[in-house]
């Protein structure tokens, strides 16, 4: 059973006219298995905060631990390590290497780190197949509709069967429709490896159908009843 701890959270940024202050101040918890959407208008912190909690970048102060870990105290190598196992994140953008088909995509986290197993790839068939790509595993990324894409990079995300999984307007770039299956994948997916989930969200449909919601308000996370 893993556990995200948040604590006191703090990010600057400096400016000719002294430190502009992003986050001020985040603590909140998760368990295995719970989901969040986090909501909040253009350049609240949003994406900054959730590149911090996925070790993509580095807080002013606080903490973060993810099952213990804080991978502030991790050298490059293993934070390396750390983050293509312990963190699976879904983008704006699919991110799709264009020569690669769906399922080389799909495994592209575990090729990063030597040689797909066996393992690996029944895992990756069956994440296209739990994303409805099961008949597209051999396509390249232009042979695939948007959602499509999209679709792949769920899976791609969970390959590594992380502890925490992190989207950041992850239906931004989708129409209607395709927005509404990735968002219900996503929680079923999430469900697969029992996974904490977060979600960066401009979309009140979207964060709707989340356990909890919470807003960035000036740099504060203030959860919605």
């Amino acid at each position: 059973m893993s556990q995200l701890v948040v604590t006191d959270l703090r990010k600057e940024f400096p400016t000719p006219n002294g430190p502009l202050l992003i986050l001020d101040g985040v603590n909140f918890s998760l368990e295995s298995g719970k989901n969040l959407a986090i909501v909040g208008p253009s350049g609240s912190g949003k994406s900054t905060l959730l590149q911090i909690i996925g070790a993509l970048d580095t807080a002013t102060s606080g903490s973060i631990q993810l099952a213990g870990i804080d991978p502030a105290g991790l050298n490059p190598q293993a934070l390396s390590k750390f983050r293509n196992e312990q963190v699976g994140f879904v983008f704006q953008e699919h991110h799709l290497l264009p020569q690669l088909s769906a399922l080389e995509n799909v495994l592209l986290p575990r090729l990063a780190t030597g040689t797909a197993t066996d393992e690996d790839v029944t895992w990756g068939r069956e994440l296209l197949n739990r994303v409805g790509l099961s008949d597209r595993s051999g396509h390249l990324p232009s042979e695939l509709s948007g959602g499509e894409k999209q679709r792949v990079a769920v899976a791609r995300s969970l390959i590594s069967r992380p502890a925490l999984l992190l989207a950041d307007e992850p239906t931004g770039s989708l129409d209607q429709a395709n927005a509404e299956t990735i968002g219900k994948l996503l929680l079923d997916v999430q469900q697969v490896v029992g996974a904490i989930l977060i979600c960066v969200t401009h979309s009140s449909a979207l964060a709707s159908v989340f356990e909890q919601t919470a807003r960035l308000n000036q740099g504060r996370l203030e959860f919605v009843a």
